[in-house]
């Protein structure tokens, strides 16, 4: 029986009673390390939505002070070294209060931070009631505005930039939905799905101020997209909304739910509205 000690409980190499495996080629591996350099610039995301336990509000006014107090500056500090933008759901969905959504290009981040909730005071009254994972690539279908971005910005390294970066547009609301495509989309050619997603850019594109942040979950998370849209004015997403359902592409959805209208407003803010 072999001791504790003996026993690796963390995976750092090949086991010692199986072979390696084959040596990658070499142009393989430079092309496959060429690949990876570029994929040190992606991020990766989190839409993290909580939900505070009902008993958290029959606490004393003076001790829920004090919590909302801590997890402000706990997240606060963190939050100096990654993306994390918060919203409120308060009055928008009763199974959510707030959102954190976060991106980075270190996932370790994730950790710290749903660590530092997790052992704050208040962490002990919040509920992970949704949570999406998801990270940014460059789409593999073609958009013939991008012609207008390279014309204002410069070239495809700025564009490519702008693909895999999460920059929110500071709109005061936030819509993000999971998103999951039928099999049978994947099972027409790229060129059909490219004349179907012609239509769905272009109809997206007549909403200029309704701006999309789409992330990709394959196999990270149960969806396939995680989507975020942002605007200054609900009516515009739900007219977008409306005219993509007319296009081609919608019935190779799946699911697009649960869908979350998120309002943006400081931690502070969004933790006084709970209570």
């Amino acid at each position: 029986m072999p001791t504790h000690d003996a026993i690796a409980n963390v995976p750092r190499g090949v086991r010692p009673d199986l072979p390696p495996r084959p040596v990658i080629e070499e142009d393989a591996f430079e092309r496959i390390r060429r690949e990876q350099e570029k994929s040190k610039e992606r991020e990766f995301v989190r839409f993290a939505f909580y939900k505070v336990d009902p008993a958290w509000r029959r606490l004393p006014p003076s001790d829920r002070e004090r919590q909302k107090s801590q997890l402000t500056t706990v997240i606060g500090e963190i939050g100096r070294k990654f993306m994390i933008y918060s919203y409120s759901l308060v009055s928008t969905r009763g199974d959510t209060d707030f959102l954190l959504w976060q991106a980075t290009k270190n996932m370790d981040h994730f950790h710290e931070l749903a660590a530092a909730i997790n052992g704050s005071e208040m962490g002990a009254y919040l509920n992970l009631s949704y949570s999406y994972f998801a990270l940014t690539r460059r789409s593999i279908y073609v958009n013939k505005y991008e012609e207008e971005y390279l014309r204002k910005y410069g070239g495809d390294q700025e564009l490519d930039m702008a693909r895999i970066a999460i920059n929110p547009q500071g709109s005061k609301y936030l819509f993000v939905y999971p998103f999951v495509k039928t099999r049978d989309w994947y099972m027409l050619s790229q060129e059909e799905r490219q004349r179907l997603m012609d239509e769905h850019i272009r109809v997206g594109h007549e909403w200029p101020d309704v701006k999309l942040n789409t992330t990709y979950s394959y196999g990270l998370d149960d969806q396939e997209f995680v989507v975020a849209f942002e605007t200054d004015f609900v009516g515009r997403f739900l007219d977008l909304l409306m005219a993509l359902r007319l296009t081609e592409a919608s019935k190779y959805t799946l699911r697009d739910t649960p869908s979350f209208t998120c309002t943006a407003m400081d931690l502070a803010a969004c933790l006084n509205a709970i209570g």
